[in-house]
């Protein structure tokens, strides 16, 4: 797929929704189409015809100014909070991998740089042992990591990245965020030691907050400085 990415996280919770609407955001404001793809989420609650609504896709689709449809952008979506492979397991429903290549395939095609969001971590299971890792060497995805800026955040970034180079995946570079307000000695310290042991990141992300769909929220994301490489890597 020409210029597309798996956007994966060295945990849950570590923002990779709000770093790849950044992202999604910045290339938009740079005069790129972006397309965006959340093949799996789970945690979905329903809407008012009983229609799961996946957030973290509508998200991603607004910050991006995608016009492709949310069932093309999401078409895997689950009630309970769980990796996918179990959310979709207890439902009783399998993933037809060809049918998602096609559709995630087409979303590139159409667009000049598309994010790809996963779920959870690298290693995270979509069905069986298949992993997230799996779907990105398959479909030729490079890999942008967001590292939760906190303590464990060197460990977690390393075992992200070293395993993915281990199996022959591309990393395209890592994106550290701030988790919240405040700081400590720990996220103080991260940036200059993951520079040393990764190399300089894609960007850092300060800490945003509830971001809404609205213009303001869209014009702060754009608004953020990323180092030429950004676009570069697109």
């Amino acid at each position: 797929m020409t210029a597309a990415y798996l956007v994966t996280g060295t945990d849950t919770g570590v923002g990779k929704t709000t770093v790849a609407c950044a992202m999604a955001a910045a290339l938009r404001a740079r005069g790129m189409r972006v397309g965006v793809a959340k093949p799996f989420e789970t945690g979905c609650a329903p809407g008012p015809d009983g229609t799961l609504l996946p957030a973290d896709a509508q998200r991603l689709r607004f910050f991006a100014e995608c016009a492709e449809p949310l069932d093309v952008i999401c078409p895997y979506r689950c009630v309970e909070p769980l990796a996918p492979a179990v959310a979709l397991e207890r439902e009783g429903r399998r993933v037809d991998f060809a049918a998602l290549r096609a559709l995630v395939a087409g979303i590139a095609a159409r667009h000049d740089v598309t994010l790809v969001e996963g779920a959870g971590g690298l290693l995270v299971p979509i069905e069986g042992a298949t992993t997230f890792c799996d779907l990105a060497l398959e479909w030729g995805l490079p890999l942008v990591v967001v590292v939760g800026n906190r303590l464990g955040a060197l460990n977690h970034a390393q075992l992200t990245v070293r395993h993915a180079e281990s199996r022959g995946a591309a990393v395209a570079g890592y994106v550290v965020n701030a988790l919240g307000p405040e700081t400590n000695l720990a996220a103080a310290t991260n940036l200059a030691m993951l520079e040393r042991l990764l190399g300089p990141p894609l960007g850092v992300l300060p800490w945003l907050g509830e971001l809404g769909c609205d213009e303001a929220a869209r014009a702060r994301l754009a608004g953020l400085e990323w180092p030429a490489r950004l676009c570069s890597a697109s």
